[in-house]
């Protein structure tokens, strides 16, 4: 009995990762609003009763796919902070990473153009801080710890900078030119983050 309970766990999973697969490419490709719940379950190979059996419809599926995204973005973002010894630089490297990140066409369309119109902000935020928050707030700690950030309680600060970063992600998403978006964005990041460091640190 274990065995089959086992089989049927790992068909299940299997099923999610071809749906989560599936609607990652058509969502980044097409955006929420023209893929249907035909065109996935046809891209995944699978029925109709797989996906709402699975996630419960397309919206469910898309959350899915949203976080498997932020997931991995904000994780290769951690490791190439993880590679930068200062912790003041690691703030400043981390600004540009996120924006050359956000400026992939997957992450641009699934994470930051369709994730709040779809999901709602309340949701969509705490998705996001859920993922990202965690890297702001330890790369600020190591930045304290260093002696470039004043002693102060983490958290908060993580939440504004965080906000900040994903307004400035959107802010560049939308632009009508979005290089020129993205440069001047990065400064004014890089600005906002050397204005928070300490002189002498």
């Amino acid at each position: 009995m274990r065995v089959n309970r086992r089989t049927q766990r790992e068909r299940s999973d299997a099923t999610r990762a071809a749906l989560i697969a599936a609607g990652r490419e058509l969502f980044a490709a097409h955006g929420y609003r023209q893929v249907s719940a035909e065109a996935l379950v046809r891209a995944a190979g699978l029925s109709r009763g797989a996906l709402y059996h699975q996630f419960g419809g397309k919206r469910e599926l898309f959350a899915a796919v949203v976080e498997v995204v932020e997931r991995e973005t904000v994780g290769r973002i951690g490791q190439l902070l993880a590679g930068v010894a200062d912790a003041r630089e690691a703030l400043l490297v981390g600004v540009d990473a996120w924006l050359e990140a956000c400026a992939d066409p997957e992450v641009e369309q699934i994470v930051l153009v369709d994730g709040p119109a779809v999901l709602g902000w309340e949701e969509f935020r705490a998705l996001s801080m859920n993922h990202g928050l965690g890297v702001v707030e330890a790369v600020l700690g190591a930045a304290v710890e260093g002696g470039f950030l004043p002693a102060q309680p983490l958290r908060p600060l993580a939440h504004v900078l965080g906000g900040a970063l994903d307004e400035a992600a959107l802010y560049v998403a939308r632009a009508e030119e979005p290089a020129r978006a993205r440069a001047e964005m990065s400064r004014v990041l890089r600005d906002l983050v050397s204005a928070l460091l300490r002189r002498d640190g």
